[in-house]
């Protein structure tokens, strides 16, 4: 499934470059998810996601509150670490279903009918959130029906 082979990718390209060594599967990811990523790598997946400060700073607060990330010296802990890495997971997959990074961010910040109108960016802030728009994205490159 092409869902396995964007994780090399999204964790180069939308993590950090501060995650080494780059892991090559969901396996080899968990153990740097769970020891915290590298607060750096919530900024690079937010700067993918939003291209103005105030969009990013906005989105970067609803995944960790701004008083909380100011504090962080180094690392994210695991729940800021799993909702980092969903995040940079679901852009990954929506810029490898619609082959442009422009595009990518025009689907997740446009409401979508099979969301209840919702943004799918809202919607992936949560880990049953993020299935749901991944697997829409799946039937969108796949051409099934949603």
């Amino acid at each position: 499934m092409a869902y396995l082979s964007i994780v090399p990718a999204y964790c180069r390209r939308f993590l950090s470059d501060d995650l080494a060594p780059v892991p090559h599967s969901l396996a080899e990811l968990e153990t740097p998810v769970h020891d915290g990523l590298p607060k750096s790598a919530l900024a690079a997946g937010v700067q993918h996601i939003v291209t103005d400060a105030d969009s990013r700073r906005t989105l970067r607060g609803r995944t960790i509150p701004e008083a909380t990330y100011k504090r962080r010296r180094d690392r994210l802990t695991t729940n800021e670490s799993e909702k980092a890495e969903r995040l940079a997971r679901v852009y990954a997959t929506a810029a490898y279903v619609w082959d442009d990074p422009r595009d990518a961010r025009a689907f997740l910040a446009t409401p979508h009918p099979e969301l209840e109108g919702r943004l799918p960016v809202d919607v992936a802030l949560t880990e049953l959130g993020a299935r749901r728009v991944e697997s829409l994205l799946w039937q969108i490159f796949y051409g099934l029906p949603t």
